[in-house]
């Protein structure tokens, strides 16, 4: 399962640390945008506490207006519990719901109040949930290269959360460089044991970098087998905790320069692309 290429645009995570509150009506143009470029999944919104992330208090009204079915890209929603999932679940357009699942107990605790152990009891709820609705859930595990907490963490320890995710039925599992401590080194070792240990698991990353490291861990994915990769046009989003504005998100277009070194993703709408960049200029200042 791990051969399919998937790539997987981000504005959510761009938009949801933004400062200035982005209006709704910039955000349906800017995912319309994103929606004619061929992206595998649009991971455009979040269903969760608008006091905690006020940004995306108005995911519901946004996806109403995408023109999602005009797309070969499929939506994807975050969730941080059963409510949430629900609400997103209502939603014909939306296919995908994403949890995160810290490996860290300090950061789960921090981003959805819960341990892991508790998470572990949301993800078989909501998957349970998808699977009445028609949805696929793929489970983001945060922290998923180590954390700046003192956390014990090595890839066993992931990979035992990883099984017992897997044993709920999921079948997408992406691993997240959350403060972008993740050396190129530590991506390949880590994908190189987990890819083979579930082989009937899509394993993607979410990897945040500073430019200078970019291409260095997008390879160290793709030489270990990764075919499943996150970006935002820009760079923009990633985690605030990273203290270093310059670790932010894989741009996308970037990640595209190298993935067609590979003959990889020439089938892109390139005008669509520069369209959707040249709109999220516009949005993004």
């Amino acid at each position: 399962m791990n051969n399919q290429f998937q790539l997987v645009e981000c504005p959510r995570d761009a938009m949801q640390g933004w400062k200035r509150m982005i209006p709704t009506s910039d955000k349906v143009r800017y995912i319309n945008a994103l929606l004619k470029v061929g992206f595998h999944t649009i991971d455009f919104g979040s269903f969760v506490s608008p006091r905690l992330i006020p940004q995306m208090a108005d995911t519901a009204e946004v996806v109403s207006q995408l023109h999602a079915g005009d797309s070969r890209s499929e939506l994807l929603a975050i969730v941080a519990n059963e409510r949430g999932a629900s609400e997103a679940a209502g939603f014909d357009h939306i296919h995908y719901l994403g949890f995160p699942f810290s490996v860290s107990p300090t950061f789960q605790h921090r981003n959805t109040n819960s341990s892991p152990e508790e998470s572990l009891v949301r993800v078989a709820d909501i998957q349970s949930l998808c699977t009445r609705y028609g949805k696929e859930l793929v489970v983001y595990l945060s922290m998923g290269f180590g954390n700046p907490y003192g956390d014990a963490y090595d890839k066993e320890i992931l990979a035992g959360w990883m099984q017992k995710i897997s044993n709920l039925g999921v079948k997408i599992m992406s691993i997240a460089d959350t403060v972008g401590m993740a050396s190129p080194s530590a991506v390949s070792d880590v994908l190189s044991a987990t890819i083979p240990a579930f082989p009937d698991t899509v394993i993607g990353v979410h990897l945040h970098s500073t430019p200078f490291q970019l291409e260095e861990k997008l390879d160290a994915a793709f030489q270990a087998g990764c075919r499943r990769f996150d970006g935002a046009i820009g760079g923009i989003g990633g985690c605030p905790m990273a203290d270093d504005e310059l670790v932010g998100n894989m741009d996308t277009a970037a990640m595209i320069s190298y993935l067609q070194t590979k003959d990889y993703y020439d089938e892109l709408d390139l005008d669509a692309l520069h369209y959707a960049i040249q709109v999220s200029r516009e949005i993004f200042i």
